[in-house]
């Protein structure tokens, strides 16, 4: 195949899973922001060098290899929370800029101690962490942006005092650190309630399930779609909403069933070969630009309803997964710890590399062989 032709595809492909990642991951973004937690980062691609602008407290862009996404909601950290967090992060404001040692010695405590409170305080997004160029282990406290003018004046007029804004790493005035404590945590997914740690983790699912429906309303409402009738005569057909929504969860209880096969050892296999991976989606996605809107619209339906349906897999790092993971951590009232969190992730992302190898080998024989039917 001509090397332009191979270019297409990737850019096709970018184009249709960029877009299905960035609205999923925007499901998690709106839902943290609207019950008030932080997002420090919301990237499309892999983490690693990106191109970004930060708006508020949270920096957008995209990274170096936008296949993937993510939205960084703060405090999703497991384990237990630091019991040294107050202290340190009034020593932090006091200071604006500090090293490891500096902390040590201003909250007395031992390395390994202020190590962890430092670094939990990071992933609040209330610090920034060390850089590369920095001689020793170097915290500084997140940059505060100056509320907007219409913001500043609904402040003012509920009589409440106006945000002042700092620069990263700028000393700023500590009057009562347990409300500085209580402010920071309030802005964290670990400080929710059962049900709103529920909503967020599967809001993302729920956008592309959403889109999914949306998308077959427009094919079969708006577009229509061609239908051969039994005598060879292609007829032009449209769909009430309700029919169109009725054949989208039709096709959404397909994709669920096909999913629920693969924890079968009966169907597993057949499921497996059935299944593509992102080269077969490129292909996909340039044939689907090539044949027009209704085609781009059906392969995004489809991705998009098979995007939401993966993602509620009971397997760690997937959203599913950490939703398991919060209603076992409900019942049994005990956070999961950072360890067990860690070998749940590893193993699901071992399991998902053995998927994702068998799928790729099979889409390189199709390939070769040029069998896309």
């Amino acid at each position: 195949m001509a090397h332009m032709d191979i270019l297409i595809m990737i850019i096709c492909c970018s184009i249709l899973l960029g877009f299905l990642v960035f609205i999923h991951e925007g499901g998690h973004y709106l839902a943290s922001r609207a019950f008030g937690v932080r997002v420090s980062e919301f990237m499309l691609g892999f983490p690693g060098p990106s191109l970004s602008f930060k708006r508020g407290e949270t920096r957008f862009g995209v990274t170096c290899v936008p296949l993937g996404g993510y939205a960084k909601v703060c405090g999703m950290e497991p384990g237990e929370m630091s019991p040294h967090l107050q202290p340190v992060l009034a020593a932090m404001y006091a200071r604006g800029t500090a090293n490891l040692e500096d902390i040590m010695e201003d909250c007395d405590l031992s390395e390994e101690d202020a190590l962890f409170a430092l670094d939990e305080l990071v992933e609040w997004g209330s610090l920034t962490g060390p850089r590369k160029k920095d001689p020793y282990n170097t915290y500084r406290v997140a940059e505060a942006a100056a509320p907007s003018a219409r913001k500043a004046r609904k402040l003012q007029a509920a009589g409440k005092p106006v945000p002042v804004a700092y620069a990263e790493g700028q000393a700023r005035p500590v009057d009562d650190p347990e409300a500085l404590f209580q402010s920071e945590y309030r802005q964290q997914y670990r400080s929710l309630p059962f049900w709103k740690r529920t909503v967020i983790l599967l809001a993302g699912v729920a956008v592309n399930l959403v889109f999914a429906l949306l998308a077959f309303v427009v094919i079969y409402s708006v577009l229509g779609i061609d239908y051969q009738l039994p005598s060879g005569e292609v007829q032009h057909v449209t769909l009430n909403p309700l029919q169109a929504c009725a054949a989208g969860v039709s096709y959404i209880g397909m994709v669920v069933q096909a999913v629920v096969g693969l924890f079968n050892p009966a169907t597993a296999a057949e499921v497996v070969s059935g299944s593509t991976s992102v080269v077969g989606i490129a292909v996909m996605s340039k044939t689907a630009f090539e044949q027009g809107l209704v085609n781009v619209l059906a392969l995004s339906a489809m991705l998009s309803t098979s995007l939401g349906i993966m993602n509620l897999l009971p397997i760690p790092p997937l959203d599913g997964g950490r939703f398991v993971v919060e209603v076992v951590q409900k019942i049994t009232r005990r956070n999961a710890s950072a360890n067990v969190m860690g070998y749940l992730s590893l193993a699901g992302m071992i399991l998902f590399m053995g998927f994702f190898a068998i799928m790729l080998n099979q889409d390189i024989q199709r390939f070769i062989f040029g069998n896309w039917g």
